[in-house]
């Protein structure tokens, strides 16, 4: 037997029902906020995430599924959604369109990383991004509506956690104080600090080993090397946050792994998951889209992981009711319940027909395992009757209804189930 590629998970009938929730919830809060759909392709050229992620990110440099086409150009599944939205942000001329882009995707990403729940190789990401404003009430807003789509889907417990990471400006004083420290540091560091400390120093920041962050408690703090430009952007943002009253903390050794990001930075945590509990996390990339070679123009967005939004959701059983069981006893019956089923169907009914010619004893018996609202049973004696049996299958009521004028056998079917079933 053929078994899923490790870290790969197939998502089965009954956990379908709760992805297809939580992303139609997260549509319906994108379209309040004036966002608009985009949908970019799961493979890039590797030389985008590069360019954009950073040659000495863990991503770039051990996590991405890269491989050469028969082309022999380098090819990459997309381990986050960001690059390759500004790819076609530039290559299609978005900007041009609108003073201020509002975009979202929702899709799978891929990362080689140990495997652990929550966290796959293959995962699934809602994401958003806004393009051409440096307002902090943007990045106050983006916060907000990344809070309000985890609360929506019942997510309880969840903390909020922001801090600002400088300017091109301000920020290069703080990296070279950090790596300062680090390199007097060295010598405790484990192994992936090491080799951060000359490539990527703020990355060992959000290191998980427990002696590294408590070598960390000392280590400097950005806050102390902020221009009066990002203090006052950031003091901003805390202003607006207050003013739709939402809670947070300051976690000055907060970063983030990709080199883009700039000033404003968040994650929404829930504590239960333990060492992996960010489901939230982004923030502004003011320098990005230039970066890939487009306009000079400013950026910010988020991720929710959908697989660990799921552990937090509060959410009950979805599957959905089948609406009817229809049961023909005989080749007649058969061919008179095709067109009723299918007119049932075209108004929005969950429909069930059996094509088998199992017994009445078998096909009730699939009918309660189905928890259909009703069976639809139509034999010889019913069909010299000219009319219908309707059983109720939480009650085992039957109601006799006349098979003609079709219309009006639907028309009583409709009522009798009540409203059409969720699609």
């Amino acid at each position: 037997m053929v078994k899923a590629v490790r870290g790969f998970k197939d998502i089965l009938p009954g956990e379908a029902e709760k992805w297809c929730y939580l992303e139609r919830l997260a549509c319906k809060y994108f379209r309040a906020y004036s966002f608009q759909e985009i949908r970019i392709p799961i493979l890039e050229k590797t030389e985008l995430f590069a360019r954009s992620i950073g040659q000495a990110t863990d991503i770039v440099e051990k996590e991405m599924y890269t491989f050469l086409d028969r082309n022999k150009e380098s090819l990459t599944l997309r381990p986050e959604a960001t690059a390759g939205i500004c790819r076609a942000l530039i290559e299609h001329g978005l900007y041009a369109k609108a003073k201020v882009i509002k975009l979202y995707t929702i899709g799978p990403m891929f990362r080689h990383e140990r495997p652990q729940k929550g966290r796959l190789r293959q995962f699934h990401q809602i994401d958003a991004e806004v393009f051409g404003s440096h307002s902090a009430g943007t990045d106050a807003e983006i916060i907000l509506l990344a809070w309000e789509i985890l609360t929506a889907g019942g997510a309880k417990g969840l903390r909020m956690e922001i801090n600002s990471l400088g300017c091109p400006q301000c920020r290069p004083r703080f990296r070279d104080a950090l790596q300062e420290f680090l390199e007097q540091s060295k010598a405790k560091l484990c192994e992936d600090c090491q080799r951060r400390t000359q490539k990527n120093p703020l990355r060992a920041l959000d290191c998980k080993n427990e002696n590294c962050q408590k070598l960390y408690e000392k280590a400097p703090l950005i806050e102390d090397f902020w221009c009066s430009a990002c203090r006052e952007h950031f003091l901003e943002v805390q202003q607006y946050l207050k003013q739709w009253n939402l809670v947070y903390e300051i976690n000055p050794r907060l970063v983030r792994g990709l080199d883009y990001y700039v000033r404003t930075t968040f994650e929404i945590k829930a504590p239960q998951l333990g060492a992996q509990d960010t489901v939230a996390a982004g923030g502004r990339y003011d320098g990005l889209v230039k970066a890939l070679g487009g306009p000079d123009i400013p950026g910010i967005g988020f991720a929710i992981g959908i697989e660990r939004f799921l552990l937090v959701a509060q959410l009950p059983d979805l599957t959905p009711r089948l609406d009817l069981y229809a049961i023909p006893l005989g080749k007649r019956a058969y061919m008179t319940l095709l067109p009723v089923v299918q007119n049932l169907r075209q108004e929005g009914l969950m429909v069930e027909l059996d094509h088998e010619g199992r017994s009445l004893k078998a096909l009730l018996k699939q009918a309660n395992k189905l928890k259909a609202k009703a069976a639809l049973i139509l034999g010889d004696n019913e069909l010299d009757q000219g009319i219908v049996l309707l059983r109720n299958m939480e009650t085992g009521r039957q109601k006799e209804l006349p098979l003609e004028p079709q219309k009006e056998l639907l028309k009583r079917l409709q009522q009798e189930l009540g409203a059409p079933c969720d699609s």
